[in-house]
């Protein structure tokens, strides 16, 4: 398959093996006539392109020609599917000996002459249509047909002359072992075959079962090819059926036929659609550096990189982490990206990726990085957007060589694996983020109200004293001689006052005139231009308007009531000055007086002064007092929110921690524990506490249950109690209990992350489980537990480099691989690996070999055409048995000493 970027002018090679619509028991134009008794309009060739137009109409690309023992009508459809895109298989029907009816298809290019010889070997010597059959047997026919480079499907096996209605007892059974049954006919689909059939195919019944079943829950491949006289039968379900393949040929039936499951799908009853879309990287581009002038069109399910050392498989998955702008997780994998980006790739190369997106509409963008630039993204107009790659695909992953080993070093970071499984709810999220904001806010304000309190404290600890002094005074008389100047003293601290009243509404004045005139561009005709309604959203802009007019008015009025009191409030100054001169003259004459009897008049009354400057402090004192428990209160509440938001998301990371471990209940299992990851905690201590607190922190690292609401009241009752609880030493209770009060409110604020534990099924598929912790399995097996939670539950891509060095072999094909097939339906996978049983096993719809002439520094690395494809193409074959098994005489030469 050729085409071409529409973004750009580079060639893309084929994305392998894809699913194909194929009819396999189409009849030609005399089959309803001779067969079934009833006239045909027209004549061959017009019924030919009356079929092959339906064809085209239904997206079937794959017809095969099946008359009775004839090979007349395959001319026709030949010559009708020139320049269609639709391929033919040439065949023809037999009846076998004991009458059971088989499909025999050949391949594309088999002439009719040919096929005449080969219906010949089968006893068919009238070149006319017939129901005669073959004299041979059953079993001979599908050697036969297998010998002759063919495929045998036993056609509709449970109708009549169909292989369960013609054979009973034992010759049923030996016809259904037979090792070259591979396919067989179906009237629809599995689940609504007779009970008996139905346990046979699933090879369930021990008398029936297959030691060599072709599929992993299949005894024979199953296709639905029901007769087409008709284009109108085309139309019907159980005519057609899916099959993958990279190119419409016998091999690639074939391979279908042998991994059934992975390449096989019959068509969804009506109302059961089957939606397997899913983001896809779809073609990747690099202009310069070591892969300069590469283009790999991407298949959207399991894709496989092969090559020697150095070919360029790591330089492919670190391109598109570094395209798609990720983040290595493992310190020595970022080393390792590093190295690639600069010395493999190099500055100044460009990587294009062409990615599409099915959600929330299918769309496709390219994401362009060039070395050593940030990636940017465009759209399908080449326009460039304000979105960043992880905008459009926000779940992706690619790991390095050894990159997930490194991941099973951290049980945070593999409680984030878990991610994906979570139901994220985005109120909760929110909820979180705003009562963490308040429960800040609340501690900013106690400890301002706190620090301020403090410092009236302090002030008002000199009242006792000044009013000592100033009772020594009183006792000489001086109350009495200078009451008029000790009560302007207070008039005075009165009058100073009045503006610390009126304060907050030039506050408020000044909040009006920055707020002034309201924002109106949201509801603008040009925001709204494209809204259905925008006539109902243009009345609030009107209503936005006036409400700005109504309190410009309004600031303007509050304004000039301001100004006209500030004026009455300076004629209640003046007028009162005037009494101040008036008392300031007798106080004068007072203290002239006073001065010849050697007493201080001043200092009585600067002491009055003082004592009345601090009297206001004893209101404010309360008032604080009131705003702290106000705030204390709040942030009690806040606290218990704050633990019961923490909780409720606990609870869905433990869910979804309950779900993996369904899905994987025979290999994995998992556990998360709440608040699991104490490291915020020490961090806290070690940064606001200091000191040798390693006891300490070890001691609360261990604690099974860690309530933080509980040690910060621990904290506060002191170090007694610290050490009763938590069994610290004095030494370190006493630090900590120390602490400044701020310190206690952090730890009421720290949020713990849960940790996750993983086990892992170490016995052999089918014996009996032997679960193991994560610390002590071997590295492989560390790899193969964390790899089977990367495979589950996403539709973004899943980049792996090498999983298999650090995989144990046994785990890859007993657990990876099948996860792997089952997953690879609803979600696209890109491995390099040396291992032959992915891309077999697994059934890879696309195998790219990279080749290279010369090192990373100085070299090239390319892709020929013929390496390029699935396990059907035989170059491909033949590629993957030359690097992964060894050759052939090697795979042979083991399979002769393990006695296979």
């Amino acid at each position: 398959m050729n085409d071409k970027d529409p973004t750009t002018s580079t060639p893309i090679s084929s994305a392998g093996a894809v699913f194909q619509r194929c009819a396999l028991h189409v009849n030609p134009y005399h089959y309803s006539n001779t067969f079934r008794g009833q006239e045909a309009e027209g004549d061959a060739q017009s019924h030919a392109e009356a079929i092959v137009a339906k064809a085209v109409e239904n997206d079937v690309s794959v017809l095969a020609i099946t008359d009775h023992n004839s090979v007349s009508g395959v001319a026709a459809f030949r010559e009708a599917t020139k320049g269609r895109g639709i391929t033919i298989f040439p065949g023809f029907e037999l009846s076998s000996s004991e009458g059971i009816h088989i499909l025999c298809i050949y391949p594309p290019d088999t002439g009719e002459n040919q096929l005449g010889r080969y219906l010949g070997e089968f006893g068919i010597r009238d070149t006319k249509p017939s129901s005669t059959p073959s004299p041979d047997p059953f079993d001979d026919i599908l050697e036969k047909v297998r010998g002759q480079g063919g495929l045998a499907i036993a056609a509709h096996i449970t109708n009549d002359k169909g292989l369960f209605k013609v054979l009973t007892g034992q010759s049923r059974i030996n016809a259904w072992q037979n090792k070259h049954l591979l396919a067989v006919q179906i009237p629809g689909a599995v689940e609504d075959l007779p009970k008996s059939v139905h346990q046979i195919i699933k090879n369930k019944n021990p008398d029936y079962r297959r030691a060599h079943p072709v599929g992993e829950r299949l005894a024979v491949a199953v296709v639905n090819a029901k007769d087409v006289m008709t284009p109108e039968d085309l139309d019907k379900r159980t005519s057609t059926c899916w099959i993958k393949m990279s190119e419409a040929t016998i091999e690639g039936l074939r391979q279908a036929f042998l991994d059934p499951e992975s390449r096989i799908r019959l068509n969804p009853k009506e109302g059961e659609m089957e939606l397997d879309e899913h983001a896809e990287l779809v073609t990747l581009t690099w202009e310069g550096g070591f892969l300069d002038g590469m283009s790999i069109h991407l298949n959207p399910n399991l894709n496989v990189l092969v090559g020697g050392r150095g070919a360029g498989k790591s330089t492919v998955i670190e391109s598109l982490r570094y395209v798609l702008g990720l983040d290595p997780v493992g310190e020595e994998a970022g080393k390792a990206h590093q190295g690639i980006v600069q010395q493999v790739l190099r500055s100044g190369t460009k990587i294009s990726l062409r990615v599409r997106s099915h959600r929330p509409t299918k769309r496709e963008y390219r994401i362009e990085r060039t070395v050593p630039n940030p990636p940017l993204v465009r759209d399908e107009n080449n326009q460039v957007l304000n979105l960043s790659p992880k905008d459009i695909l926000p779940r992706v992953e690619v790991y390095g060589q050894h990159e997930i080993s490194e991941l099973t070093r951290s049980r945070e970071k593999l409680t984030h694996l878990l991610d994906r499984f979570v139901e994220h709810n985005q109120s909760l999220s929110r909820r979180k983020a705003d009562v963490s904001r308040d429960l800040e806010k609340t501690r900013r304000s106690i400890l301002d109200v706190r620090e301020e309190l403090q410092q009236i404290e302090e002030r008002l600890s000199m009242l006792p004293g000044l009013e000592e002094k100033l009772a020594h005074f009183q006792e000489a008389g001086l109350e009495d001689r200078l009451r008029e100047q000790s009560l302007l003293v207070r008039e005075e601290r009165l009058l100073e006052s009045i503006p610390e009243r009126l304060q907050p509404f030039y506050e408020c004045l000044d909040l009006l005139l920055q707020a002034l005139p309201i924002d109106r561009v949201f509801l603008s005709s040009k925001a709204l231009q494209d809204l259905p309604g925008r006539e109902i959203l243009a009345g609030a802009d009107e209503i936005l308007k006036h409400l700005s007019s109504d309190i410009e008015q309004v600031m303007r009025q509050l304004e000039e009531v301001l100004k006209r009191r500030d004026g009455e409030i300076v004629d209640v100054r003046s007028r009162w000055n005037e009494r101040k001169r008036e008392v300031q003259n007798a106080y004068e004459k007072i203290l002239r007086e006073l001065q010849q009897s050697s007493i201080d008049g001043e200092e009585f009354i600067r002491l009055r002064r003082e004592i009345e400057d601090l009297r206001p402090l004893r209101e404010r004192r309360s008032l604080l007092r009131m705003s702290e428990n106000h705030h204390l209160d709040r942030r009690r509440n806040l606290l218990v929110e704050w633990e019961d938001l923490k909780a409720e998301e606990f609870r869905l990371l433990d869910q979804a921690a309950r779900d993996v471990n369904k899905k994987l209940r025979d290999r994995v299992q998992v556990t998360v524990t709440a608040a699991g990851d104490r490291e915020p905690l020490v961090e806290l201590l070690r940064s606001e506490i200091g000191g040798n607190l390693a006891t300490t922190i070890e001691k609360l690292k261990s604690s099974d249950a860690l309530s933080l609401i509980d040690l910060a009241k621990t904290c506060r009752d002191g170090a007694e109690e610290l050490q009763e609880k938590y069994g610290l030493t004095p030494a370190h209770a006493r630090n900590i209990a120390e602490a400044a009060p701020e310190v206690f409110m952090c730890i009421e604020e720290l949020e713990l992350p849960p940790t996750t534990a993983i086990q892992l099924n170490t016995a052999p598929y089918g014996e009996p489980p032997i679960w193991q912790a994560l610390e002590a399995l071997s590295t492989g097996q560390k790899a193969t537990a964390v790899l089977l939670l990367l495979l589950l539950e996403s539709d973004a891509p899943l980049i792996v480099d090498q999983p298999e060095d650090d995989l144990d072999n046994r785990f890859v094909t007993e657990s990876i691989v099948p996860r792997m097939r089952e997953e690879k339906r609803q979600r696209q996978f890109l491995f390099s690996t040396h291992n032959a049983n992915i891309p077999v096993l697994g059934d890879a719809e696309l195998i790219l070999g990279l080749t290279t002439k010369g090192d990373a520094d100085i070299g090239q690395a390319w892709i020929l055409s013929e390496h390029m494809g699935s396990i059907d193409k035989q170059s491909v074959r033949t590629l993957v048995e030359e690097l992964l098994e060894g050759g052939k005489d090697a795979f042979e030469t083991r399979r002769l000493k393990y006695g296979f």
